[in-house]
């Protein structure tokens, strides 16, 4: 994810509007559609009665799944997307640094979502974008390509049984190079941004691109000496398992066109036609459908779906699994609307329940962040785009794919210091008893379980431990303050102890279900992001970064005292866009949703592959640790059926190469620039008319 400015979105979106339809978009631009089609995605929405694997929720995940166990080609998928193809913003989504200034957020590609009101946060109803289209939130995220650390990844296997030869640290992070092919930077790019990397860490083969902008704006290069002059470690492989401290992250760019890279555009777009293959956009799915004979373990026979609120439900049958892969929102929300969660929920919701899970929406979990903004002098990236846009000289593909990258994720004793970190250590020991009382929404005693072991694992294993509880980034993409460029240094918890739940009030599948974050309802999490806005506001004035910054015009001169942050930062705060853990992969007796095996607890034939499985916030960016799950998802899936056993995937592989004939082109990475009929690369330069203000809080987009 990415820092994002909360848009004028009048304005930002008025060079935009005519790409903006009731209906389906797509309807006119039918040659493109027609180039498009070859490529496996279902324009005219016609598809067969059944599918062997039906998956829901084309969006980060879901395509990469899809393109995996398409491969075999006596194997038929579909994906059903309630989204649109996006082919009509393309420019948005291509255009890395349009994430900023021409994003989706607040479009009808974006789902639009927004909190309960937060008692934590000023009472406020917080914005939560998720991306309603094909490719999900990795076609409108800020492209960050983090990765979990070692220490994080093992304790999430060690939660339980059967998971430690899937779930690891070396599982995963085989599965993370397996999504990706890694391109160094340029040695200008490199010197300019102080960039250091080991190559040996990432992938070389896999269909996402991952690299380093084009461009780089000369201020990242102060960002790691500032670090280290506080005391911040500095880190050269940021991607090897221990993922902590200061680095310049790399972003998910394809380096031959500077194009945004995504999930469909690495793993849908470049496949031949497979016959075997349809993935189906404007397809919301409104429940599973269950063989319930025997009680015990359902089987999914169907998939309903509707094109709108308004139009007929349609089915479509199941020959061996269905694949949730609709997010830390919708996954959740599909399981209750098909009566299987929290029988007190579904009974509420006039919803029969078919299968009392009450795990499921619960142990939600987040990032939150806010921001200090100073003005500058300095070039910042907004100031150059300006320029070029002034001035009529235009911008390259090259500048056009500059995004934000340096970051840091900084451990509790550097925020707290070697005497105040084990005090808060013990204050959030001694609160165990009374969080699990008061801070679990839930009667469930399982799920109360399950919070104490997530809280249990987080103070145990990670507050002692280098892992980053609050990750500090560097924004040089603001608006204006008075007249002068601003940059941003800002602060994003990591670890919550305050864990939420999502959950349905209606049986109506077109009703946006609750989403309660409980932001802040444990104290430490208030305390932590406070003291990682006072050293985001110790970077700001240390050296040599401190010699570009000019005045803190917020939150400004006047906050100084713990309860001057509290109070500021309550009314500050937002969403960094990376939820997960509703569907939390534990045992079924501590709130668990679903198995090793990533199978839902009580239904034989549904597996969860998104990041609503994690049952531990990374302190990481989640888009790249969802690649990875979904990579691995897709062996499990393929040597289930493929007639060898876990845990070997090469077995696997090697098992499906043999047994089935291997569709033409599996997804591989592609260094060629996408092309529209007349031939013209897909990256259009920006308008001048593209609004260059930003307002609210800076925050974050994942997935």
């Amino acid at each position: 994810m990415r820092s994002l400015g909360l848009f004028l979105l009048a304005a930002s979106l008025s060079h935009h509007a005519a790409a903006f339809y009731t209906g389906h978009p797509d309807a006119d631009h039918n040659s493109y559609a027609q180039q498009l089609r070859r490529r496996n995605v279902v324009y005219n929405g016609q598809i067969a009665d059944a599918y062997d694997f039906v998956i829901v929720g084309g969006g980060t995940a879901g395509l990469a799944i899809a393109s995996r166990l398409s491969e075999d080609s006596n194997t038929t998928v579909l994906v059903l997307e309630a989204g649109d193809t996006g082919d009509a913003v393309a420019d948005s989504i291509n255009v890395p640094v349009n994430a900023y200034y021409s994003g989706l957020p607040g479009t009808p590609y974006d789902w639009q979502y927004t909190t309960a009101k937060q008692p934590n946060a000023a009472n406020r109803a917080l914005s939560w974008p998720r991306g309603k289209l094909l490719g999900g939130s990795s076609a409108m995220n800020g492209l960050y390509t983090v990765r979990p650390s070692k220490i994080e990844v093992d304790a999430w296997a060690s939660l339980v049984d059967g998971a430690s030869d899937k779930w690891s640290w070396d599982a995963l992070f085989n599965a993370m190079k397996d999504s990706e092919t890694f391109t160094p930077p340029s040695s200008q790019v490199q010197q300019a941004g102080d960039i250091q990397y080991n190559a040996s860490s990432r992938g070389t083969s896999g269909p996402v691109h991952a690299t380093y902008p084009g461009f780089m704006v000369p201020l990242v290069g102060n960002w790691t000496s500032t670090l280290a002059d506080i005391g911040v470690f500095v880190n050269d492989d940021a991607y090897g398992g221990n993922g902590w401290g200061a680095f310049v992250a790399s972003s998910s760019i394809n380096p031959s066109n500077w194009t945004r890279s995504y999930s469909r555009s690495a793993y849908i777009d470049p496949l031949p036609p497979r016959p075997n293959l349809s993935v189906l956009p404007n397809a919301t799915v409104t429940r599973l459908l269950f063989d319930t004979s025997n009680k015990n373990n359902l089987t999914a026979t169907g998939v309903e779906w509707a094109a709108s609120a308004d139009a007929d439900r349609q089915t479509v049958k199941v020959n061996k699994e269905v694949i949730l892969a609709a997010g830390a929102v919708g996954s959740p929300q599909v399981l209750m609307l098909s009566g299987v969660g929290p029988s007190d929920v579904l009974q509420a919701a006039g919803v029969d329940v078919q299968v009392d899970l009450p795990g499921v929406g619960q142990h939600l979990q987040d990032h939150i962040s806010t921001q200090v903004v100073w003005t500058t002098s300095a070039e910042t990236a907004n100031s150059l785009h300006a320029q070029n846009l002034a001035s009529n000289s235009g911008n390259s593909p090259a500048f056009l794919s500059f995004v934000n990258s340096a970051t840091a994720y900084v451990n509790v004793t550097s925020l707290l210091g070697p005497e105040a970190a084990p005090q808060l250590q013990q204050q959030i020991a001694s609160a165990l008893s009374s969080s699990v009382s008061n801070l679990v929404p839930s009667t469930s005693a399982e799920v109360k379980q399950g919070y104490e072991l997530i809280y249990n694992t987080t103070l145990n294993t990670f507050f002692t431990s280098p892992i980053g509880f609050v990750e500090i980034l560097f924004s040089l993409t603001g608006g204006e303050v008075d007249g002068s460029y601003t940059v941003a240094i800002q602060a994003a918890l990591q670890h919550p102890f305050s864990h939420g739940r999502v959950y349905i009030t209606s049986s109506d599948p077109f009703d946006p279900p609750v989403i309660d974050p409980q932001y802040l309802s444990h104290n430490a999490d208030l305390v932590l992001l406070r003291e990682g806005l006072k050293l985001a506001r110790k970077i700001g004035n240390t050296a040599p970064l401190s010699n570009a910054l000019d005045e803190e015009v917020s939150p400004g001169s006047s906050v100084q005292s713990d309860s001057d942050w509290e109070q500021w930062l309550a009314s500050q705060i937002g969403t960094e866009y990376h939820p997960s853990c509703s569907c939390a992969m534990l045992p079924l007796n501590q709130g668990g949703v679903v198995d090793a095996d990533l199978k839902v607890y009580g239904l034989g034939n549904v597996r969860i592959a998104d990041a609503s499985v994690f049952s531990i916030e990374f302190a990481a960016h989640l888009q790249a640790p969802v690649y990875g799950l979904a990579e691995q998802a897709a062996k499990i899936i393929r040597a289930t059926y493929n007639g060898v056993g876990w845990p070997s995937a090469n077995q696997a592989n090697a098992s499906s190469a043999n047994a089935s004939t291997t569709s033409t082109g599996a997804p591989a990475p592609t260094n060629e620039p996408q092309k529209d009929t007349s031939g013209a690369t897909v990256l259009a330069p920006l308008r001048a008319s593209v609004a260059l203000a930003c307002i609210g809080a800076l925050v974050s987009l994942v997935l």
